[in-house]
């Protein structure tokens, strides 16, 4: 069956995922915190128990709303730290930067391994909310962070940012962000700037991150291209990409960007032949991607494509995705482009043209490429579970076991070959 199980979801902030019947839930609360935890309430409290933690400590926020500007942001590196919301709803807990972060950039800054961020909202930073990057001194490659449960809200670029250095030589690896919300209000898309320099999460060179059950609104500019709503690029790996719902933006999910731009190499050679590739292996499955604001369409970039491929390989998988958008994108639904892209595209629904550009290949089995609005529950709202009776249901191709085993609801797929 194309689209996923009735394709679509729920993802949603902070109570992002889950089905009807309420036994699939992936964005559980966190586990309760050590009795040694430090609970602060004022931003210089914040501040001293940064500096003051060991490693593997928790930090919980109380209810508020804190002020992050005139000189004000969160820096953390201590390996393992945890730094959460006390109530475990991100709604209560707000960092607020008023585009004037403490920095010049970012309001939180993660800089260590195995650091968890959580159950926080953090909005209007000049740069990014959160952005995860080598240390200030003595820098070192980071892997572990998690972000979950966060609400990013209306950036001055993207909403996350994952970056080593320019060389490559320190990098971000093996992280997660889950069931989280990043948005771009009315209100914020007067305040991007550079060109509408924006997006939702935009990594650079990062491997092994999981980008799951997130919603993600919003991103586009009356004039210019935003980024895309989550992007990896320049030399990523290995990205496990699922059950996001991304609505209303001008670009949904893309794995590199460009024929020839310069990234991360790896000493295995995973593409032989292949230079300047922007993404290496990695799956994209059981994603909702649709676009209904008229004021987008009408916009200077309009909605360009909903999931782009641009010079990846090592096979990277899209699989049970559903792209509906009720006018015909500036490209298309799907696209492969560059010669160097080797893609396998599997039992995607769209509601306009999957495409091949510029050389690329990739191999196609059960895409349909002609869903309507009738076949869904609610795509105005993102809702794009298939209606009982729907074409599209049962009638994908078979998957090699692993790729795709569940749908978005977590229910095991029928049609999956063992290999």
């Amino acid at each position: 069956m194309a689209g996923g199980t009735a394709a679509g979801g729920s993802a949603g902030g902070a109570t992002a995922g889950g089905n009807a019947g309420g036994a699939f839930d992936p964005c559980p609360a966190l586990p309760a915190p050590p009795a040694n935890a430090v609970v602060v309430s004022t931003v210089a409290a914040l501040r001293t128990a940064l500096q003051n933690a060991q490693p593997g400590a928790t930090i919980l926020v109380e209810d508020g709303t804190y002020d992050f500007s005139g000189g004000n942001y969160v820096y953390i590196d201590k390996p393992g730290l945890t730094l959460r919301g006390r109530s475990g709803d991100a709604t209560r807990v707000i960092f607020d930067g008023n585009y004037a972060t403490g920095n010049g950039q970012s309001i939180v800054n993660i800089a260590a391994n195995d650091v968890t961020f959580a159950d926080i909202t953090v909005q209007r930073a000049y740069d990014h909310p959160i952005h995860v990057i080598p240390a200030f001194t003595n820098p070192t490659s980071v892997s572990g962070v998690r972000i979950y449960r966060v609400r990013l809200i209306d950036p001055g670029q993207q909403a996350l940012k994952v970056n080593g250095d320019g060389a490559f030589m320190y990098t971000m690896n093996d992280g997660t962000v889950a069931c989280s919300l990043m948005r771009l209000t009315a209100a914020g898309r007067t305040r991007i700037r550079d060109n509408c320099y924006t997006g939702g999460l935009d990594a650079h060179a990062a491997r092994g991150w999981t980008i799951r059950d997130n919603r993600i609104e919003g991103f586009w500019c009356p004039a210019g291209l935003s980024e895309h709503g989550i992007h990896c690029w320049k030399g990523c790996r290995d990205w496990t990409i699922e059950r996001n719902v991304l609505v209303d933006n001008a670009r949904g999910i893309g794995l590199g960007l460009g024929g020839a731009t310069v990234g991360r190499t790896y000493a295995d050679n995973p593409c032989p032949g292949v230079t300047n590739y922007g993404a290496v292996g990695g799956v994209i499955r059981n994603n909702v991607i649709v676009t209904n604001d008229s004021q987008l369409q009408s916009s200077g970039a309009g909605f360009d494509t909903g999931i782009g491929l641009e010079q990846v390989c090592g096979n990277v998988r899209v699989v049970h995705n559903t792209v509906f958008s009720t006018q015909a994108p500036r490209s298309s639904s799907i696209e492969w482009r560059f010669a160097g892209t080797t893609a396998t595209v599997t039992n995607n629904l769209t509601s306009h043209r999957q495409q091949q550009r510029d050389g690329a290949m990739a191999t196609q089995a059960g895409n349909l490429s002609n869903a309507t609005g009738a076949m869904f529950v609610a795509p105005g709202s993102g809702d794009l579970h298939l209606r009982p009776g729907a074409a599209p249901i049962d009638q994908g191709a078979p998957v090699p076991a692993g790729v795709a085993d569940q749908d978005l609801d977590g229910r095991k797929r029928s049609t999956i070959t063992v290999v």
